[in-house]
């Protein structure tokens, strides 16, 4: 997402990185300056560090990332960034001979740390962080309260919620559920621009974040257990691979 304010612009989430987002929107015109004005700067926030959400970031000055996955960014671990990418998922390869096994989310210095209930300001809206961890550890919202929007990158979105990576945590989500839940009885979020799929409203919000919680009782967890244990092995195969 691409939200512009009067003194700074910001993009939500950075995509794989295979080609210059920040390009990409200077030659389309939407970060043109205002008539006579200077560019106004631009920061990048990784809701998390996934790598379809990180793996652009290298393109960006100014990146922001919530303080528990800061390391990971900086020393670029793929394990953490759960890179696994195929072929098939890529429509135009970057350039001839590139191959998704090639694919790395590069290390990156965050220029800012992110905690809950910090802001950041864009000059004419405010955007407040909600640590929101269960999907990875570091998972954020970042809300419009003015505006009543929730960009909620992966904590939330209309689809199956996936708490079985290296990190994710049951019990987190859980508490991120209820909050969510929370957001909406207190009549503060009035549409939801996640990081997958469609955009939804309060109503879908309050039934995703309350199924999620019904769902999560024991035998939710031992399945789980076994998806993280399975999923850990492949990310260390596949990532140990692209080292070599």
């Amino acid at each position: 997402w691409l939200v512009r304010g009067s003194q700074r612009d910001v993009v939500i989430d950075a995509g794989l990185g295979l080609r210059s987002l920040p390009d990409y929107l200077r030659d389309a015109g939407l970060l043109a300056p205002a008539e006579g004005a200077g560019p106004r700067p631009l920061l990048a926030v990784a809701t998390h560090v996934h790598f379809d959400h990180s793996g652009g970031l290298q393109h960006f000055e100014e990146v922001a990332v919530h303080s528990a996955e800061a390391q990971a960014l900086l020393q670029g671990d793929n394990y953490e960034a759960v890179t696994w990418l195929s072929d098939r998922e890529v429509a135009r390869p970057p350039r001839p001979g590139w191959s998704a096994r090639q694919f790395r989310v590069p290390p990156v210095r965050p220029s800012r740390l992110l905690q809950e209930g910090d802001v950041i300001s864009l000059g004419d809206r405010q955007l407040t962080v909600m640590h929101m961890p269960g999907h990875s550890r570091g998972s954020i919202c970042l809300h419009d309260k003015d505006r009543k929007i929730l960009f909620s990158g992966d904590v939330v979105y209309d689809g199956s919620m996936i708490d079985w990576l290296p990190y994710s945590r049951i019990s987190d989500y859980v508490a991120s559920c209820q909050r969510l839940i929370e957001l909406v009885d207190r009549g503060l979020v009035e549409k939801v621009l996640p990081g997958h799929f469609n955009i939804f409203g309060a109503e879908r919000l309050y039934w995703l974040a309350s199924n999620y919680i019904s769902q999560a009782g024991v035998c939710h967890k031992i399945s789980t257990c076994a998806m993280r244990s399975i999923a850990s092995i492949a990310l260390r195969v596949t990532n140990s691979r692209i080292t070599s």
